[in-house]
């Protein structure tokens, strides 16, 4: 990739980084790029919507003057969940969606990421032609006058209504009986979250952290901050709690107990319940090389093919479409289940999840900890910039550690070093039969990474 785009979108501070000037080129580099498979006279229509970052309507004006400059028409969705964004792309037969999110970044970070008009995310080829007329181009775009000006309808409710419906289509199950906690990580499933689970008359359902205010989204709550949903739900007897992140492209639970349900222990569950339904292409389930070995051991134990990816949802994708397979996931709680959505969708995940429950009639701890993790360890390491990462990794001292650190867990452990497609850092991952083995690991390659 070149030096705009990431493994997911545009990234960066705003205004340190990633700004109104930067947006405005994005957006008329995009409309030049998906104008060209348009007839003569023909307007390129591009969705756009948002996440509740106060830098969000910053972005999405200059983004929205950029496209209309460069004579595209746009429909501005409002605030809406990123796989929400796809699905109304795919809906309306637009050309484009645009979603300004950094996901479960913290606030002060923003993002730009583009689908195409299938829901996709785009390829890298449209990446790097929209990266080159912003880096080196964006002066030769032809500045539209008179008519050919791009146009802004704004449609959010239509939006949400219309992706709520969708939503609810996707499970038969009228979920009576259960009782949860919604955590909608004062993000953009605010605008969906209540109105989604109110569909469901029979299901009990409570809201919390759904009070954006520009600065709180992910703020000790959602997906990446868990611990006081699962307190919550184990001290009012709730049967499962539900976390988004940022723009809810992500859903993490904890059971009756507390106890976490990351996205290897639903993509399981999930998995051999489509499989028992015949429903599963070729009984395969795909995950990251950040999947847990607890998902392997599993699904060699009940029938189920694991193929693994490079880290990130749209590799997960990718690898989907080529197989024809269905289901696919991180343990981030990125789920795409293909039959439904384009693109990992934390909401569609949780109705899965409660129509499961529902079906089975048993505990969340027992339908989804039969697949049970191994003791991991996650450390972060802090780097300059990207040729720092490149420096590490290429490092025969870093490569001859892992070796030892592998022949000394053997079959009871893995390790992954790799560095973060988002972020300044390297990641090491260490899974083992016990905790202590896992940090001790994990520190001894962290510790050697910071000083090399």
């Amino acid at each position: 990739m070149g030096k705009l785009f990431g493994t997911d979108g545009i990234r960066g501070v705003v205004n340190a980084g990633l700004d109104a000037d930067l947006a405005y080129k994005v957006g008329l580099a995009a409309a030049q790029v998906l104008a060209k498979n348009k007839k003569p006279g023909e307007k390129p229509v591009v969705t756009i919507g948002k996440d509740t970052r106060i830098s969000g309507d910053l972005l999405k004006g200059s983004l929205i003057a950029g496209l209309c400059t460069a004579g595209a028409d746009v429909l501005d969705l409002g605030t809406l969940p990123t796989p929400g964004v796809a699905w109304v792309t795919v809906d309306e037969g637009a050309d484009a969606g645009i979603v300004i999110s950094a996901s479960h970044n913290p606030f002060e970070h923003n993002g730009i990421k583009i689908f195409n008009g299938k829901g996709f995310k785009l390829s890298d080829e449209l990446e790097e032609k929209i990266e080159d007329i912003v880096l080196f181009g964006h002066n030769d775009v032809a500045r539209k006058t008179h008519g050919e000006i791009g146009k802004v309808s704004y449609v959010a409710e239509k939006a949400v209504a219309d992706y709520i419906d969708h939503l609810q289509s996707t499970i038969t199950s009228d979920l009576a009986g259960l009782r949860i906690l919604v955590d909608c990580a004062n993000g953009a499933s605010y605008t969906t979250a209540a109105r989604l689970f109110d569909q469901f008359p029979k299901l009990r359902t409570d809201v919390i952290n759904a009070d954006p205010d520009g600065i709180n989204i992910n703020d000790k709550c959602g997906s990446t901050h868990i611990g006081s949903l699962a307190a919550m739900v184990k001290a009012g007897g709730y049967d499962i709690g539900i976390a988004f992140d940022g723009d809810a492209d992500r859903c993490l639970a904890v059971d009756e107990n507390g106890v976490l349900i990351d996205g290897d222990q639903v993509m399981a569950a999930c998995g051999l319940d489509l499989k028992g339904k015949g429903k599963l292409p070729g009984d395969a389930v795909v995950a990251t090389v950040m999947s847990n070995l607890g998902l392997h051991v599993f699904a060699k134990e009940n029938g189920l093919k694991v193929e693994c990816t490079d880290v990130g949802d749209r590799n997960v994708l990718e690898r989907m479409v080529e197989k024809g397979y269905v289901l696919g996931g991180e343990q981030s709680g990125h789920m795409i289940f293909l039959d439904y959505a384009t693109t990992g969708d934390g909401q569609l995940t949780a109705l899965q999840i409660l129509a499961l429950l529902k079906e089975s009639g048993k505990k969340a701890s027992e339908v989804f900890g039969s697949c049970v993790r191994y003791p991991q360890v996650l450390i972060n390491i802090p780097v300059a910039d990207n040729d720092v990462k490149k420096a590490v990794m290429a490092s025969p001292l870093l490569a001859q550690a892992i070796q030892q650190e592998e022949a000394a867990l053997g079959d009871d452990g893995r390790v992954l070093v790799r560095p973060s497609g988002t972020e300044a850092l390297m990641r090491v991952m260490v899974e083992a039969k016990t905790q202590a083995v896992a940090q001790e690991t994990a520190q001894r390659l962290a510790d050697l990474i910071a000083g090399l």
